[in-house]
């Protein structure tokens, strides 16, 4: 990262930080740290890796232990409740564990019914498919879904398609960085779905679960760092009142 795209400086300001290596390489870490904590807000952080993975790591335990399909589903379903509850009670945003809650019904409600197991992963890998088709659509058509996600979080919204060509090369690639990672999923998955291994799959659901949404996500944060800074988007209250 250069010291011309580093953000929020003046000519003047960029001009020291060329005289002063440690000016630059606290710029350096800043703008690194900047670009992870964006990345990880964005996705959940965390705790929104746990409220997508437990759930599924509790039906495949159960399920092991009791041999019931509706048993299993009503457990991983409570556990995604809590999870609501717990960032309800804490004022916290419930974006991910709602999501996840719905999952699970979802995935709960077609094992129940048809007395499979393995159904209940089926929403999930239906989602997973549907999401890496949206991403590869999203980034053909020039509004590339990390851009979408991003941009609101970092300030410049949607200034990176016209005002920032660099910024938008940079989400192109991480885009389609996510359709080739997460991708993986379904290719490994849905031919175990079919074999009716439910615990070969329940398992690899449940491994297959946080390192690829971290690997996404530290390609995205690398891509990031490179690209150049974001300009921020004016808002309303910002602009001149026009004259009475």
């Amino acid at each position: 990262m250069s010291v011309s795209n580093l953000p929020g400086g003046d000519a003047a300001a960029q001009l020291d930080l060329a005289h002063d290596p440690a000016a630059e390489e606290a710029a350096r870490k800043a703008a690194s740290k900047e670009a992870a904590d964006t990345v990880l807000k964005a996705f959940g952080g965390v705790r929104g890796m746990i409220d997508m993975t437990l759930p599924g790591l509790v039906f495949i335990v159960t399920y092991n232990l009791t041999h019931q399909v509706s048993t299993s589903a009503w457990a991983a379903l409570g556990l995604s409740g809590l999870f609501v509850v717990a960032r309800l009670a804490r004022r916290e945003t419930i974006q991910h564990a709602f999501s996840g809650v719905f999952g699970v019904a979802l995935g709960a409600w077609i094992s129940m019914k048809s007395g499979k197991a393995e159904d209940f992963y089926l929403p999930g890998l239906l989602w997973n498919v549907g999401y890496c088709i949206a991403l590869a659509t999203s980034a053909l058509a020039r509004w590339p879904m990390i851009g979408v996600m991003l941009g609101p979080i970092t300030g410049e919204m949607f200034t990176w398609r016209k005002e920032n060509p660099g910024r938008l090369a940079a989400y192109t690639r991480a885009t389609w960085a996510w359709v080739v990672i997460m991708g993986l999923k379904p290719l490994v998955l849905f031919p175990l779905y079919f074999t009716h291994n439910v615990n070969l799959l329940g398992w690899l659901k449940v491994a297959l679960g946080i390192p690829p949404l971290l690997l996404a996500m530290y390609v995205t944060w690398q891509i990031l760092l490179k690209a150049p800074p974001p300009i921020k988007a004016q808002l309303d209250e910002d602009e001149e009142e026009p004259a009475k």
